[in-house]
């Protein structure tokens, strides 16, 4: 049996809905071995001990995390509001993924790795505000037959889940059983929103749902119930409303978030110097990358919940591949390595680092100019932050000096001032990606956030983003001498944004060339 044929249970389900959930719950009954008898039912289900329950203190996000569902109240008023955590998704067959609960839903519940799939937390609009719960599949008693048969969510497989007086001491916040949530999404009219990306069963029960209600409107001609400018399988305009107001209120970061981050670099840091120590085995390894990426995983699992993204494990060229994942190459002495990789917390909260070395421990005298070109402009970038600055300008000061040095060396058919104006930047040819983005929850979080906000918006106190740049040569670039292609250096750092200025929160992970050539040298080989 599969998760599938637990998830809500909605009298709007249609006859395609009956037969996909059909259809995955019995896609490995042929090679089920359950025994079916009541004799066994009987057995399996009796003589176990009793289970006595310790409710928890409330976690330290749990004070956070009501401080935000009520600024989102505030913002709705009169507005049913649905988040999901998301379901588990298929990876082949009768496998998944692990789990992930949605950002936005771990935003606002405090839940992180610990999160139930199909989780919902629902804002029922009150006379003075909302009245606002977490649904969730809680704990089933051993006297049924999922606590033994069901593969997917039964606790012989997957574990115990947790009660709903557990959940609610834990995270400070209302708790009901997810069935309950069924009659929620079948009444879901126009003053309802939904996340929708979060979970698109969810959202698309609440469209239907919607679109019910909208057809009534019109024949009764009930004008309060009319439709508001949306159309199926089109992007709900109010839905959008709420995904940007989520995407928004995460630009600027509380104290307890800035100390997740913060914990996050640190155990990156630990990360990297134990990859360096194992850089021989990977000379070694036939796919020498793979060892790297193998051991930044560890640490990244024995510290919080796994890798905040794909890690790129670059040596030699494969460094010049932005979103280089395979991690499938030789590591060889005299090439570098270009690591981007960052551990993720079990709040979610991830670190986003990069940093290139040299596999030998030190560099040439090619690869430490561009290296520190990349510094340079790095610096600059750092140099420059402070509340009030847009935050498009930190791009656009690391930009100068990559097309200053890319000049310098003789790369540009023009000058670096004519390359800078917008109609030219040849200089982007080295690196056409940008130097920033927002970190948090998301490794490029707060997306949803529009561009007044985001890119042309000023940064302010509270802030953290990366700042990035990097050159990347070709290896069969004809624009730039041989002994420059196949080049490949970015320097990444996480920055929060101070009253005065910036505090870059990776400042401990070796940088310079000098720092780098140390770091490597001594990282116990």
């Amino acid at each position: 049996m599969d998760a599938m044929s637990e998830r809500i249970d909605s009298p709007e389900t249609t006859v395609a809905d009956e037969t996909d959930e059909q259809a995955a719950a019995d896609r490995n009954a042929n090679r089920s071995t359950t025994p079916r008898s009541d004799g066994f039912r009987d057995y399996i289900s009796s003589n176990w001990g009793e289970r006595v329950e310790t409710l928890p203190e409330p976690r330290e996000v749990a004070a956070h995390a009501a401080r935000r569902r009520a600024e989102l109240s505030a913002a709705f008023p009169g507005k049913r509001l649905v988040v999901p955590a998301g379901a588990m998704k298929q990876r082949a067959n009768d496998t998944d993924y692990p789990f992930r609960a949605h950002s936005a839903f771990t935003w606002l519940t405090g839940w992180g790795s610990d999160a139930e799939p199909d989780s919902v937390i629902v804002f029922e609009p009150t006379a003075d505000g909302h009245d606002v719960a977490l649904y969730f599949r809680a704990v089933a008693g051993r006297d049924s037959e999922e606590f033994y048969a069901n593969a997917a969510i039964g606790e012989f497989w997957v574990g115990p889940r947790p009660s709903l007086a557990h959940v609610a001491a834990d995270l400070g916040i209302a708790t009901r059983e997810l069935g309950e949530v069924a009659s929620l999404l079948a009444s879901a009219d126009t003053k309802t929103l939904v996340y929708r990306e979060a979970d698109p069963a969810i959202t698309e029960r609440i469209d239907r749902a919607r679109l019910a209600r909208a057809a009534e409107a019109v024949v009764t001609d009930n004008a309060a119930d009319a439709p508001f400018g949306w159309e199926p399988g089109s992007v709900h305009e109010p839905d959008a409303e709420l995904a940007r107001f989520l995407g928004e209120a995460r630009l600027v970061k509380d104290a307890w978030e800035v100390a997740e981050l913060q914990a996050a670099v640190d155990s990156t840091k630990t990360a990297f110097t134990e990859v360096l120590a194992e850089l021989d085995r990977a000379v070694a390894t036939p796919r020498g990358e793979r060892v790297l990426e193998g051991v930044f995983a560890t640490r990244a699992r024995i510290d919080g919940n796994d890798v905040g993204y794909g890690s790129i494990a670059a040596a030699g060229p494969h460094a010049t591949i932005l979103h280089w994942t395979r991690n499938d190459g030789a590591v060889r002495p005299g090439e570098l390595v270009l690591l981007d990789a960052g551990v993720e917390r079990d709040s979610y909260y991830t670190a986003d680092i990069t940093r290139t070395f040299p596999v030998n421990g030190t560099f040439s005298d090619v690869q430490k100019l561009v290296y520190e070109a990349v510094l340079e402009a790095a610096d600059a970038a750092l140099l420059i932050v402070e509340p009030g600055v847009v935050f498009s300008q930190v791009h656009a000061t690391a930009m100068e000096v990559i097309a200053r040095k890319t000049a310098e060396w003789g790369f540009l058919p023009v000058s670096a001032e004519e390359s800078l104006e917008p109609d030219n930047q040849f200089h982007r040819r080295y690196m056409v990606h940008g130097t920033s983005h927002h970190l948090g929850l998301d490794v490029h979080d707060c997306a949803e956030a529009r561009r007044e906000f985001y890119r042309d918006g000023e940064i302010k106190e509270g802030m953290v983003f990366t700042i990035e740049p990097g050159l990347y040569f070709q290896p069969d670039d004809l624009t730039v001498p041989e002994e420059f292609r196949g080049i490949g250096v970015r320097i990444e750092d996480d920055i929060l944004v101070t009253s005065s200025g910036a505090v870059n929160l990776s400042a401990g992970i070796p940088r310079t060339v000098a720092e780098v050539e140390a770091w490597v040298g001594g990282a116990g080989r």
